[in-house]
């Protein structure tokens, strides 16, 4: 019951800012010339997601503002520590956009048909149009970030933290695709490639807001933390999800990762078990697998300790996380993020 409350309470804090963040976005991010690009940078933008990075930027700002929700919703005129307004909201639409970014790349080099359960980009319009897309939308997040208004000794720094975040976005993929033709890849090893790939950029959604707003380098660092924490834990939890949640739930084939021989805390922790992870499935592409065979994956792996190994490692990491948020003002705001680390890792997709 008490999973149920915090989902609800998360979920219901989303939904409210992600109205603000979808309508910022057609504002910042409207159509132009060559229609085609653009029509696909709004393709990935537009097919769903819940916009948790952004909507953890927001709500440090709030925190640190000490202001509630329901009086803070003018982001775009947001009070900075020393006073001044920026745009905070821009600030985290250009977070969402990176993430849209990242998302476009992946698809086209996992060669994935689908995304949130729709044609991927490259599927939807071609290949060329989706590298497109993607250089475009990384160029736009910049453009965005560098023009809230702020005080430009925070924006520079702001934009360096961004950019930091994308090189080890970059880095973090070329280690995931190299953990493809390794199998002595280590759980620690591992760990770092999700910092890398995925939890640099929660980190830069909770630190950047308080750069621009003028915080102490320690708080910074510690909510910078807090979203490198909470990063690799929903990382480890999107490994759980894709070997038990049913596929239509997930927008993608169940087992996936199994299929596509992708290392996971899950898989290298069943190693070190001694099972024979690339015996676990037959088949030779995701739309191939069975879900019995799936079911019989996930018996063996289970049997290993190896999902619960990976569930007690997010659970470890989202403790860790929540320890960092007491550098902001108690309030709602600080309470919905440690919620949000809590989601993260009990969220059913």
């Amino acid at each position: 019951m008490a999973q149920d409350a915090t989902a609800e309470r998360v979920l219901a804090a989303v939904e409210q800012r992600r109205e603000h963040v979808n309508a910022a976005i057609d504002e910042d991010l409207p159509m132009a010339e060559p229609e085609r690009l653009y029509e696909a940078t709004r393709y990935i933008l537009e097919a769903g997601g819940k916009r948790l990075r952004p909507t953890a930027a927001l709500l440090v700002g709030e925190a640190l503002a000490e202001v509630d929700a329901d009086d803070a919703t003018d982001y775009r005129s947001f009070p900075a520590l020393d006073g001044d307004e920026f745009d905070l909201m821009r600030a985290a639409v250009s977070v969402e956009v990176i993430q849209s970014f990242t998302l476009i790349h992946d698809d086209i080099m996992d060669e994935d048909d689908l995304r949130r359960g729709e044609p991927a980009v490259h599927r939807a319009y071609d290949t060329e149009t989706a590298i497109l897309a993607g250089d475009t939308l990384y160029a736009k997040a910049f453009e965005l970030l560098s023009d809230t208004g702020a005080d430009p000794a925070n924006t520079v720094d702001a934009v360096n933290r961004l950019a930091s975040a994308c090189t080890r976005i970059c880095e973090g993929q070329s280690l995931d695709v190299d953990f493809e033709n390794r199998d002595d890849v280590t759980p620690e090893e591992y760990l770092e490639m999700v910092e890398l790939k995925t939890a640099v950029l929660y980190g830069a959604s909770a630190a950047i807001p308080a750069v621009l707003m003028g915080a102490d380098d320690e708080t910074v660092e510690a909510l910078y933390q807090y979203g490198v924490d909470s990063g690799r834990a929903f990382q480890i939890q999107d490994d759980v999800l894709d070997l038990t949640v049913p596929s239509e739930k997930l927008g993608k084939q169940r087992g996936s990762d199994l299929v596509e021989d992708k290392e996971t805390l899950i898989t290298l922790h069943a190693r070190q078990q001694g099972v024979d992870v690339d015996a676990l499935v037959s088949a030779e592409t995701p739309a191939m697998v069975s879900e019995a065979e799936v079911d019989d994956a996930v018996a063996v792996l289970e049997d290993a300790g190896s999902i619960a190994y990976a569930r007690e490692m997010a659970e470890d990491l989202t403790e860790r996380s929540k320890e960092r948020l007491s550098v902001l003002p108690e309030g709602p705001a600080r309470d919905l993020l440690a919620d949000l680390a809590d989601y993260l890792i009990t969220r059913g997709y």
